[in-house]
């Protein structure tokens, strides 16, 4: 039995000793931005970190707990000189951290009062693989929408600088949110694309649906009221947020007999 089992074991020292490592770099928290419901931003800098999107990372702070470690996916691109992350405050950790950085106070925090933090990672995902196809279908509820944030600027990043090289033709993208708060995380972002897609006169690039599915009478008589003008009452975008869920069998045959093949 030794035989077989001490090569996996050897490979799992290994393996354990290069987290290890990685995680006893210096890690520098840049910025950290507090976001609507319960949602804060961490952006952070860490010598010779490379990633790609959709990619995740293991955050672990002492401050907090000494032993944990957390995973949460990266929401920068590859292209930009930072790597960040959405944390929501839904437990005791996350709570702990939020506190740690100070978003309970109100007074500006010194970037040397904020708490240490060990990063081990970066981990791959299905998502490396966007930039492989023609077209893309994009499906993320609530906060696990981060990854197609990271997509969703590195093609930008891509289609600005060399649009012809760019395999990617169509993306589609679905949203769907409980809360009208939740929008407020990427609503700038999806701005920003919506706007400059349109100056380059590619506004079929992206696609995108997003979908609301909980509100209550009040906010209900306050989007009826509002829902003739230009821009949407809760994102500020020119496409409209849509009610209730996707009829998902009726989405795949109509993307489907857009894209034959």
């Amino acid at each position: 039995t030794w035989k077989w089992v001490v090569g996996p074991m050897f490979l799992y020292l290994c393996e354990r000793l290069v987290r290890f490592w990685r995680s006893q770099q210096k890690v520098v928290i840049t910025k950290v931005v507090i976001h609507p419901f319960k949602t804060i931003e961490l952006q952070m800098m860490k010598k010779g970190f490379k990633m790609e999107v959709g990619q995740y990372i293991f955050v672990k702070c002492p401050a907090v707990s000494k032993l944990e470690w957390h995973p949460f996916t990266l929401t920068s691109a590859p292209e930009e000189d930072y790597f960040s992350i959405h944390v929501r405050i839904v437990g005791d950790w996350t709570e702990g951290l939020f506190n740690a950085c100070g978003c309970d106070k109100q007074e500006f925090q010194e970037a040397w009062k904020l708490p240490k933090i060990a990063v081990d990672g970066p981990f791959g995902t299905a998502s490396e693989d966007v930039f492989s196809y023609e077209t893309v279908m994009l499906v993320g509820a609530g906060i696990g929408v981060t990854p197609f944030a990271s997509v969703l600027k590195s093609v930008w990043y891509k289609y600005c600088h060399d649009a012809t090289n760019l395999k990617l033709k169509k993306i589609y993208f679905y949203w769907l949110c409980r809360d009208t708060h939740a929008f407020e995380w990427f609503a700038d972002l999806l701005q920003s694309l919506e706007a400059q897609m349109q100056e380059r006169n590619n506004a079929d690039f992206l696609s995108y649906n997003i979908y609301l599915t909980g509100w209550d009478e009040t906010q209900a008589t306050h989007f009826a009221v509002h829902h003739e003008e230009e821009k949407d009452v809760i994102t500020g975008l020119k496409q409209k947020t849509l009610y209730g869920r996707p009829n998902w069998e009726n989405e795949f045959k109509t993307i489907a007999g857009n894209h034959p093949g």
